[in-house]
């Protein structure tokens, strides 16, 4: 079974042809979709395309981009959204202090409320961290002592010491086109390392679609190339990284009813 986990077919890149876009990706054999809240103000059209579409669920969240805009963001605010039918995940959210969009405290804040509503619904957190290694890695801590959630470390790039306590804290990992670029020799030195029965797959369309494709708009459709690299990085057939991944999809996304014989 195909499962793209991590997708953003409401950005205005599939403006033009969206509904094309979700067919190519049914035609390739992806089977279930999960499109990603990025921000409040477009959590509508997210959740109008899993209401939509059988085969497509959805979160709701902030991107650490955005948190500036959302400093005052409670996490009773997203659990109320959360209630909503066919959500299935918090975030996506965390910490990204390469483009520093907005302040890092107020990352670190609206990350926090995300947690906190990780943990009162017992959804999983889709987190997402870039060059806050340290800083993510203390807040973790600190939230999983204050009482346990579960957490996907979404399009993991980040170093192997983060890795490895993320996985001490029993985190999955989700594996995007970036392992198949010709430099990204360290991440697939950490997808070696990451727990076999807690990785899943994604494309996060429209970005970083996977060779063959790089350069271009990123698509559900394209999901197979990664599972094929990972695959390889793995040691694995392409049936048993099929296999594990959708395992690990529906351990970690369990408000998403399994398929009969998936």
């Amino acid at each position: 079974m195909l499962i793209d986990s991590h997708v953003n077919l409401h950005a205005p890149q599939f403006d033009a042809d969206r509904d094309a876009v979700i067919e190519r990706a049914r035609e390739a054999g992806v089977s279930l979709m999960v499109e990603i809240s990025d921000r409040l103000a477009t959590f509508e059209a997210t959740h109008g395309l899993a209401m939509a579409h059988p085969d497509i669920w959805c979160t709701v969240g902030v991107h650490p981009h955005e948190a500036r805009h959302y400093a005052d963001l409670t996490s009773s605010r997203l659990i109320g959204l959360a209630g909503r039918p066919r959500v299935v995940g918090i975030g996506e959210c965390g910490l990204d202090f390469h483009y520093d969009l907005s302040p890092r405290e107020t990352q670190a804040q609206v990350f926090r409320a995300h947690v906190a509503a990780a943990r009162q619904t017992g959804l999983p957190l889709v987190v997402h961290t870039r060059e806050a290694d340290d800083v993510m890695a203390a807040i973790l801590r600190e939230e999983m002592a204050e009482g346990p959630f579960r957490f996907l470390m979404h399009c993991y790039t980040s170093g192997p010491q983060l890795a490895e306590l993320a996985a001490e804290l029993g985190a999955w990992f989700s594996v995007s086109g970036i392992a198949t670029f010709k430099a990204a020799d360290d991440v697939r030195a950490v997808i070696r390392d990451m727990p076999a029965d807690r990785i899943i797959v994604e494309t996060d369309c429209p970005y970083l679609a996977p060779i063959p494709h790089r350069g271009r708009r990123n698509e559900p459709a394209y999901v197979g190339h990664v599972l094929d690299k990972l695959a390889e990085i793995r040691g694995w057939s392409r049936e048993e990284a099929e296999a594990r991944t959708t395992d690990a999809f529906f351990a970690l996304f369990d408000r998403i009813p399994r398929p009969e014989g998936a």
